[in-house]
């Protein structure tokens, strides 16, 4: 593989086919837009309507209320589709801790007091805002519910190991983020996908590495100095190919990805035959506990 990027991978489980032939991995299906962000999206346009009156109040008090009003809208707009993203994830995992800010709940206050800002016909007329403000935070909770309240998974899960898993990956996710955003610079639709493709199999492996936090010793070349690797790469081409339309240089990157993508799938494999295994052990041991007692196992 040429070293025109830096880094080298050298994983192993590459696939063939019928003649031997090397092949890749075929891209991961998309998954379906966030659920609830046109919600999202509409209250943040209706934060509009209170600037559009804010300009027709007599009085400096009744812009300020309605400016207020407007900035609060949107404020809880944006604290529920970020309380959505991190519900979107805690589902999305058989193991996870509840989110540490119940992003949906204070964006359902911080509504409410938009509304009862908005509706109140200055300082008189506070008490009837914030019925309606009570009222909108009620609807928004009905409409988006509740964030995660419990943690998912956790029985029996060492903490100090999890914690060491978090760090990890939040790390890993970052040279993801970072390759994402830089190969957009190379202004190639194919480019971007194939990273797409990448970090959606870098992160099967992260929820793999976090079913089994055991599992983080042998992964961590992949979290880390791997992904490191890919993230510098994808820097570089993103920055030569947008200069110069290479072709050499776009077969060359897209070589790498191929390689670290194989690896990535061959180790998550690994990982997934390292627990069957220990399960096996863990079932073997009990049989035969079950044998010394004199009790059937059903062998």
């Amino acid at each position: 593989m040429a070293q025109r990027f830096g880094g080298e991978f050298s994983p192993t489980g590459q696939k063939t086919d019928a003649r031997g032939k090397i092949t890749t991995s075929p891209a991961p299906i998309l998954k379906s837009p966030l659920k609830g962000r046109a919600r999202t999206t509409i209250l943040m346009a209706l934060s509009v309507i209170p600037v559009i009156f804010a300009f027709g109040q007599p009085g400096p008090v009744g812009l300020a209320m309605n400016l207020a009003a407007a900035a609060a809208i949107f404020g809880g707009a944006v604290l529920t589709r970020e309380g959505l993203k991190a519900e979107a994830a805690w589902a999305e995992r058989r193991i996870a801790r509840r989110p540490a800010v119940p992003r949906k709940i204070f964006g359902a206050v911080v509504l409410g007091i938009g509304v009862a800002l908005a509706t109140a016909s200055g300082l008189s007329g506070l008490l009837s805002g914030l019925a309606y403000g009570i009222v909108a935070a009620v609807l928004h909770i009905v409409s988006f519910g509740l964030d995660p309240m419990s943690d998912k998974g956790m029985e029996g899960v060492d903490t100090f190991q999890t914690e060491r898993v978090a760090r990890s990956i939040a790390e890993a996710e970052k040279h993801l983020t970072a390759m994402n955003d830089a190969v957009l610079r190379a202004r190639d639709r194919e480019a971007t996908a194939r990273v797409a493709s990448l970090s959606a199999k870098a992160r099967e492996m992260f929820r793999t590495v976090e079913d089994d936090p055991r599992d983080l010793t042998s992964a961590r070349k992949f979290l880390g100095v791997y992904l490191m690797g890919a993230r510098d790469a994808t820097v570089k081409f993103a920055d030569l190919y947008a200069a110069r339309k290479d072709a050499d240089v776009k077969a060359d990157y897209f070589n790498l990805l191929d390689d670290l993508e194989r690896g990535i799938e061959a180790k998550r494999e690994t990982l997934l035959i390292s627990d069957r295994t220990d399960l096996d052990v863990e079932i073997e041991v009990l049989r035969d506990r079950l044998k010394a007692d004199g009790l059937p196992t059903g062998d």
